[in-house]
């Protein structure tokens, strides 16, 4: 990964002000009152559909969707999987469904109403206002396409409408796919945890990135523009890239 730190980092830090003793404290937030935890409710989008994971009616269908790359590729960064049959796969499933600080969804191809993926808000802080978009399996049948990118603008879009500060993006850092999409999405790189965790016997750096509230309009319109059915040939082919209409909102 060619991604650094800024050389001077308290250029990142947000602004600042004296308290009592002089001494450099964050700004206030008087009128804090926390965000509010994702709602178990569908995200409806053009061309896909977020539904709240259930093994019952979108297990097999993400199974099959998942497991169509026999040699297991797409499984590689992920800290499970592949699995031997679709009954320990499930088992798995119904594990991450359960909750805790974690809401997955199915993300469903509104043509032809298949779950074709997984995404989820991780690590969810309210009180904090900070949370993590992560949990992403895409099948190779929306991978570099609109549903991948339109799964992540709804999944953003919420996040920031419900009163969160700090969207965060993490993933292993030989992972080059996924710091390209944190960076094409508008994610700002923080830094790199070196030996964050112990994945399927190997060792694993996480890269971190983050996407603030302020940051998002901006983003948020670029990303409403390339999703525009006029972006796209009648083969789904983009006409503009996304980074030219980031250009263009700032």
């Amino acid at each position: 990964m060619n991604a650094r730190p800024a050389a001077d980092w308290s250029a990142l830090i947000q602004p600042g002000a004296r308290d009592g003793l002089g001494l450099s404290v964050g700004y206030a937030l008087a009128d804090w009152r926390g965000a509010i935890w994702p709602p178990p409710r569908a995200l409806e989008g053009r061309w896909c559909r977020l539904e709240a994971l259930d093994v019952g009616r979108h297990g097999e269908a993400l199974f099959a969707h998942l497991h169509a790359d026999e040699d297991g590729a797409n499984w590689t960064y992920m800290n499970q999987g592949p699995f031997a049959n679709q009954g320990d796969f499930l088992s798995w499933l119904a594990g991450v469904a359960i909750g805790g600080t974690a809401f997955y969804y199915a993300i469903v191809d509104m043509g032809s109403g298949a779950a074709l993926g997984l995404a989820a808000y991780m690590n969810v802080e309210a009180d904090a206002g900070c949370l993590e978009v992560g949990g992403l399996h895409f099948s190779a049948a929306m991978r570099r396409g609109r549903l991948a990118t339109e799964a992540l603008y709804l999944l953003l879009r919420q996040a920031f409408e419900l009163g969160f500060r700090r969207c965060e993006w993490r993933c292993d850092a030989h992972n080059a796919a996924s710091v390209r999409a944190a960076l094409r999405l508008g994610f700002v790189f923080e830094c790199l945890w070196r030996k964050r965790r112990v994945s399927k016997g190997r060792n694993r750096d996480a890269a971190c990135f983050s996407l603030l509230d302020g940051e998002w309009p901006a983003r948020g319109r670029a990303l409403e523009a390339w999703l525009h059915p006029a972006n796209f040939d009648r083969y789904g082919a983009q006409r503009r890239r996304l980074a030219e209409f980031a250009g263009e909102s700032g």
